[in-house]
């Protein structure tokens, strides 16, 4: 329950006022409501919207946001995500001074669940190149900002995706449809390990076999077997790699 305080102060505290903040609660009876709510007295003249309602997953929740959402850019930040900093929407913003410009991202950085100051690993990303998801490349989603726009004309979340549906909708967006994107090469975003994929064998299987899907759908073909391969390449590099110092 700590992380929901976490993530609304991480989002509240951020050093750019046109901020409209939607919270989506499944109904739930740990005392997460109350924290929202205390939490939210804290902030008094922010644009907050809490919901509480029964939901179909993690993806149903994102789509009730995506359709009542205002701004002209979305970001999506899971309960147990923090922003690095309080100027990382700042950063994005000026991204998207440029019109052409549909969708950004940047790195991630997975963390203690007990303690977000403890780095565990790193996930860079690159600029997209056409062919990337063939590998199952896909940039960190909670980076992932995207125009409003953008969903209304080409869609929100697939649910027929349980594991990989934000996969699929990156892919549909940058891979089929190719939107203009920018890399932002910074930590935009602190990650606690313990994410409902990797809780289990079943589960990694499982979004495999949706990432294959989920290419079949948005017209490029990805192998399985590289796909295995290089994603376990890429977690065990992450574990080594640590991201650089920002002077």
């Amino acid at each position: 329950m700590e992380g929901i305080q976490n993530a609304m102060e991480s989002v509240l505290s951020q050093v750019y006022d046109d901020l409209e903040y939607i919270i989506i609660d499944g109904a739930s009876t740990d005392g997460t409501v109350h924290i929202i709510r205390e939490t939210k007295k804290k902030y008094p003249d922010a644009d907050i919207k809490v919901i509480c309602e029964k939901d179909d997953g993690i993806y149903d929740a994102m789509n009730k946001g995506l359709k009542i959402a205002k701004g002209e850019v979305i970001g999506l930040l899971n309960s147990d995500d923090v922003y690095t900093d309080n100027l990382v929407l700042k950063k994005v913003a000026t991204v998207f001074t440029n019109p052409a410009i549909k969708c950004c991202y940047g790195d991630l950085v997975y963390v203690d669940k007990n303690d977000v100051n403890k780095i565990v690993r790193y996930w860079k990303s690159c600029e997209y190149k056409d062919g990337l998801f063939v590998k199952g490349w896909a940039p960190p989603h909670p980076t992932f900002l995207v125009r409003r726009a953008i969903y209304e004309k080409y869609g929100i979340f697939d649910l027929d995706y349980k594991l990989a549906a934000d996969f699929e909708i990156m892919a549909r967006f940058l891979g089929r449809y190719h939107i203009a994107s920018k890399y932002i090469p910074k930590v935009l975003v602190k990650m606690r390990l313990g994410g409902a994929t990797n809780r289990n064998l079943f589960n990694v299987i499982k979004q495999n076999l949706e990432i294959y899907r989920a290419g079949k759908k948005n017209n490029f073909r990805i192998s399985l077997i590289a796909l295995i391969f290089k994603k376990s390449i890429n977690r065990i590099t992450q574990f080594y790699i640590k991201p650089r110092k920002e002077a």
